[in-house]
C-alpha cells in the first residue's frame, strides 16, 4: 500500500471537495431520514403498508449511495466521484418534479436543485479532480 492509502488524514483537501462531501452527507441523511419516516408511517397504518414499506426501505437503501460516495470523497478515493456525480444528476429530475407541484414540496425542490447543482460544480472542479487523481481528457492525450 502507498503512503496515501495508509494515511487517515490527507495533506490537502480542497474546499470544493469538502463541500461536495458535505452535500453527499446531507443527501444521504435526507434519504435515510425520509425513508425511515415513510417506513414508520406505513407500519403505523397510514396508507397501504406494503407500498409504504417498500418505498421507505428503498429510500433508506438509496441513502447508502451518497453516503458511501461521501466516505470515499473524504478519504480521497478516485472511484467515489462517479457515484457522487450520479447522485447529483439523479437529484435534478426529482427537484424538477418537486418544483412543478403546487404544494409544500416546492421549497424541497429548490433545496434539492441547489444542492445538486452545487455538488456537481464542486465535483467537476479541476482542483477536485486533480486531488482525486482524475486526469482531464486533454491531459490524457498528452
Amino acid at each position: 500500500m502507498s503512503s496515501e492509502q495508509t494515511s487517515t488524514e490527507p495533506a490537502h483537501r480542497p474546499r470544493r471537495l469538502f463541500l461536495a462531501t458535505l452535500v453527499c452527507v446531507l443527501e444521504a441523511l435526507a434519504l435515510v431520514v425520509g425513508g425511515l419516516y415513510v417506513l414508520v408511517r406505513g407500519l403505523a397504518g397510514s396508507g397501504d403498508q406494503g407500498d409504504t414499506a417498500t418505498v421507505g426501505l428503498m429510500l433508506v437503501v438509496l441513502g447508502a449511495i451518497p453516503g458511501i460516495a461521501a466516505r470515499g470523497l473524504w478519504r480521497l478515493r478516485r472511484w467515489s466521484r462517479g457515484p457522487a456525480v450520479i447522485t447529483q444528476l439523479m437529484g435534478l429530475p426529482v427537484a424538477w418534479t418537486l418544483l412543478k407541484t403546487d404544494s409544500m414540496f416546492i421549497p424541497g425542490g429548490i433545496a434539492l436543485a441547489a444542492a445538486s447543482i452545487a455538488g456537481l460544480v464542486c465535483l467537476l472542479n479541476k482542483e477536485t479532480t486533480e486531488t482525486l487523481g482524475i486526469r482531464a481528457p486533454s491531459d490524457a492525450a498528452s
